[in-house]
């Protein structure tokens, strides 16, 4: 077996939502339920627009009475700016707290039981003044932490992983059709069915009124989905991100992030289909492109 490894990831920014009200504030926004984050569980989720589409994801853990939110670094303004305009009269505070954290991803076969953890996506434990949870996403993908920015990681290595590099953790997300924010799901246009997010344990279809609900239980319950964001092979050079995959002279998707001979791709269901019924191969760039059985 190999050596768990554990990758800090530098592209991520915390957005701290504090105060007595964080919690009825954050329900009635995100896609998830607040009320399962607990001291000893966290959630993955997202903010829509009203109509329903995606803006941002996030990771949401508890601390205190308020909780923090892992997102993507380039975009943590944004994401503030946003919440602030549902503020209010809600006695609630947003901060950046970026700088007084690191995001790192944990992942291999032998490191999932590492530091006993609750059991199932989410269980979550304190970390040496931080945090560590196991992905709410999907267990397969290993282990999260949010911890100080002074913290030792040399902990992380008595525990078993070795430091890795930013492409090994790129290759095991993508293997895992994990999205990685707006590089694969496009702001104001995505829908949350189509990126996957109930396989992800992304949304909560029980937890009543949020911004966006309309679309998204609509979307679900009368399987409106055209397009799906699915893990492509790839035989032949990487296509950029935004690279049309053509079926012919027929667009049928396009590709998103990728390394390797993998890639995550929007694929346009029908058009994927007829293609493949009439056997017309699909390529992106010089890439010929394989998509998975059922997309």
């Amino acid at each position: 077996m190999s050596t768990p490894l554990y990758v800090i990831l530098e592209d991520r920014g915390v957005v701290a939502v504090d105060g007595p009200e964080a919690g009825p504030f954050l329900q009635g926004l995100i896609s998830n339920d607040i009320e399962r984050v607990t001291d000893d569980r966290g959630i993955y989720a997202a903010l829509l627009t009203p109509q329903g589409k995606f803006l941002h994801d996030f990771f949401v853990l508890r601390r205190g009475e308020g909780y923090l939110l892992d997102c993507e670094g380039p975009r943590t303004g944004d994401l503030g700016r946003r919440l602030m305009a549902y503020r209010l009269r809600a006695d609630v505070a947003l901060a950046d707290a970026t700088e007084d954290f690191r995001v790192i991803a944990l992942f291999g076969e032998e490191g999932g039981d590492a530091f006993d953890l609750p059991p199932g996506e989410g269980g979550a434990a304190p970390l040496e003044g931080g945090w560590i949870m196991r992905d709410p996403r999907s267990v397969a993908l290993g282990l999260r932490a949010l911890m100080p920015s002074d913290a030792d990681l040399a902990l992380l290595e008595r525990a078993g992983f070795a430091p890795g590099s930013r492409s090994d953790y790129e290759r095991h997300r993508i293997a895992h059709g994990a999205p990685d924010g707006s590089r694969d799901m496009e702001v104001g246009r995505a829908t949350l069915m189509e990126c996957g997010f109930e396989a992800l344990n992304g949304v909560d279809f029980e937890k009543g009124c949020y911004v966006g609900q309309e679309l998204t239980a609509r979307t679900k319950h009368r399987g409106l989905v055209r397009r799906r964001l699915a893990v492509v092979a790839l035989d032949g050079p990487l296509p950029p991100a935004g690279t049309p995959i053509v079926a012919g002279e027929r667009e049928v998707g396009e590709i998103r992030s990728g390394l390797d001979a993998a890639a995550l791709a929007v694929l346009r269901l029908e058009r994927i289909a007829a293609a493949a019924e009439a056997g017309t191969p699909l390529t992106a760039g010089e890439a010929r492109v394989i998509p998975p059985d059922s997309p």
